[in-house]
């Protein structure tokens, strides 16, 4: 997941990079050393990685221009992540958030480096207020 502009232009960069090696492997003929089998994994590897890689810069690219209006939390555990993704959707940075907290920007950068885990829940319940988040109905804890 894409938490910031720089992780956005490395993933860009990357992407870039699997491009031309791909490119590259499409003008090479297979060497005699290597089989078919193993030439071809070695394309379809490329090839997924590129996926990924777009996929994660389609998804920030999707918040970050604020297409995603309204971001569902299907469980407690998806919290943090909803949490970034809200940020970004809301067009706040990282120090935008800090500044809001009263924190320094590093912080907000460990925060999400670790997905909260070392945040409080106290901390957690701020950041939610700092980006506006508001819960459309209340939840209901059921048994499994």
């Amino acid at each position: 997941m894409i938490k910031n502009e720089k992780q956005y232009r490395i993933t860009k960069a990357q992407a870039r990079r699997f491009e031309e090696a791909l490119a590259e492997l499409a003008r090479q003929e297979r060497p005699s050393n290597i089989t078919p089998r193993l030439w071809q994994a070695q394309r379809d590897a490329a090839e997924s990685q590129l996926q990924e890689l777009q996929e994660q810069i389609d998804a920030y690219e999707r918040l970050h221009m604020g297409k995603s209006k309204e971001l569902v939390l299907e469980a407690v555990e998806d919290l943090p992540k909803t949490l970034i993704r809200a940020r970004i959707a809301s067009g706040m940075t990282q120090e935008g958030l800090a500044h809001r907290l009263g924190v320094k920007t590093q912080q907000i950068q460990r925060y999400e480096a670790t997905e909260y885990e070392s945040a409080s829940f106290a901390r957690v319940l701020k950041v939610i207020q700092a980006l506006g988040l508001k819960m459309p109905k209340p939840a209901r804890l059921v048994r499994g």
